[in-house]
């Protein structure tokens, strides 16, 4: 952060803990746009990345992501403090999300938020706890969900999806790579096969129909491209508006090198264009 990264704005946040019926309750931080008035303000269920298994709202690069966009789109951003694999594993942090996605449209009026403008946002495993919230809600409560906006998702966990040009682009041996990304599966997963529930994989859904319009953003050197381009094309075989844009040049985690990278900055640009959206 020090070297690359851009601080984000002191705003008001508020601290909240979520019960989750069955699995550990779970944390949640609301970050309110700076210029918030009595007007109430759209939102975002927001995950974070890191492979299941690290990260979390208080990372400095997380906290600082939230922060900017909160004020730079003008919504409020809803960040999600889930649990992490290998102690907990699918489905607690599925379930995790959807009891916050309850509470926050529960919540929504006293949070100061609108609740008929509502999306989900998620980078990486974040993508995919995003992408699987949008299919258990349909499939349950059917709240009325706006948007989507995934950055660099993992929605397909049997690798069936991977694109690896793109590491032996960078000189990463074919075994190394996948060696990795299997890891990544097998920390989350308590069996292989729950890799094709749709709920783990929301790609395997047998049906995309009736999700919230989409908005996904890849990078180049990233084998996860093919997951977003994917998952881009089953949701618009299934009548949703959704679009993919890759991001030539760069790599799975650019967005986090705002203050050295001009792509970096644009990225965050077009999230920010991407939560506007819910403003209309």
């Amino acid at each position: 952060m020090r070297a690359v990264g851009t601080p984000g704005p002191d705003i008001r946040v508020a601290e909240h803990r979520v019960a989750v019926p069955g699995h550990p309750a779970v944390r949640v931080r609301v970050y309110h746009p700076a210029d918030a008035g009595a007007e109430p303000v759209p939102a975002v269920l927001a995950f974070f990345g890191g492979a299941f298994r690290i990260g979390g709202i208080d990372y400095p690069t997380t906290d600082a992501a939230y922060r900017s966009r909160a004020v730079d789109a003008g919504v409020a951003i809803v960040a999600v403090d889930y649990a992490l694999a290998p102690e907990h594993r699918y489905p607690v942090q599925v379930e995790q999300g959807y009891a916050a996605l309850q509470w926050l449209f529960a919540e929504a009026e006293g949070l100061g938020i609108d609740a008929d403008r509502i999306g989900v946002l998620g980078t990486s495993a974040g993508g995919n706890l995003a992408a699987a919230l949008t299919l258990a809600n349909r499939d349950r409560a059917r709240y009325p969900l706006r948007l989507q906006v995934l950055e660099v998702p993992v929605v397909d966990l049997t690798g069936a999806n991977l694109d690896l040009r793109a590491t032996r682009a960078l000189g990463i041996p074919r075994f190394l790579a996948l060696r990795e990304l299997r890891s990544v599966a097998s920390t989350y997963l308590a069996d292989r096969t729950d890799a094709r529930q749709p709920y783990a994989s929301p790609l395997r859904a047998a049906s995309h129909a009736d999700l919230p319009p989409a908005v996904i953003l890849t990078a180049e050197y990233d084998p996860l491209r093919g997951d977003g381009d994917a998952y881009g094309a089953a949701l618009r075989a299934a009548g949703v508006d959704a679009s993919v844009v890759r991001y030539q040049g760069v790599t799975h985690d650019t967005w986090i090198f705002r203050g050295a990278l001009p792509a970096a900055r644009r990225w965050h640009d077009d999230v920010v264009s991407a939560l506007r959206r819910l403003h209309s």
